[in-house]
């Protein structure tokens, strides 16, 4: 009980974080729109295990580290904005589906493997910079120093469940078969705007700033 109301602070301000849009966001719609749920949900688990890198360097005070060095942040910031436009410009070159396929088979994606999916979710949570700020400031902020590890290695679990939940229920939604419906006839087109947002994300990565 000691510790309730710094769970409560450490899960709203979580919540307030993972609802934001983001490399995270716009991945599992990319997924979910492109590559159908199958993807999706393992994409939302991969996310969800990035959480537990950044938790455990967090714990190790490896994330102070990271931020404080110019070197290491620039080179995780420009590996993470790589890799967002990599999946980016892949997305903008998406071909139209073969008019075989029914609508329920839009995408040339639709046999996207499970560990691929995985790895896309990870590598989008982990090489995010802005995530290593934002469990800096958690862990820096409003954890307790007093807070034991194993308190604060509870919280990292919930924050990983909830992400994972979180992704998943987003994925869900998105694979209804009313929306895989709607995007049938466009869903090359939905995988190139989700292309082009992911290369936004990617650039204004690049170009980020530490605060």
């Amino acid at each position: 009980m000691d510790y309730l109301g710094e769970f409560l602070t450490v899960a709203l301000v979580h919540l307030l974080a993972v609802a934001s849009p983001g490399p995270d966001f716009a991945m599992v719609m990319r997924q979910s729109l492109v590559a159908g749920r199958k993807a999706a949900l393992w994409t939302s688990v991969g996310i969800a295990l990035g959480i537990l890198l950044h938790v455990a360097y967090s714990l190790l005070g490896l994330g102070l580290l990271i931020a404080q060095s110019v070197e290491l942040f620039s080179l995780v910031k420009l590996i993470g904005a790589a890799y967002l436009l990599y999946i980016g410009c892949k997305s903008l070159r998406a071909a139209p589906a073969p008019p075989s396929e029914s609508q329920e088979q839009v995408s040339p994606l639709r046999n996207y493997p499970a560990l691929r999916a995985l790895r896309v979710g990870f590598l989008t949570n982990a090489l995010n910079p802005k995530a290593t700020l934002f469990f800096l400031s958690l862990f820096s902020l409003i954890i307790r120093p007093e807070t034991p590890h194993i308190v604060q290695l509870g919280y990292g679990l919930y924050m990983s469940l909830a992400t994972g939940l979180w992704f998943s229920g987003l994925s869900l939604v998105l694979t209804q078969p009313q929306v895989r419906r709607g995007v049938a006839r466009f869903g090359h087109w939905a995988e190139r705007l989700m292309g082009g947002v992911l290369i936004s994300l990617g650039i204004e990565l690049a170009l980020a700033r530490r605060s």
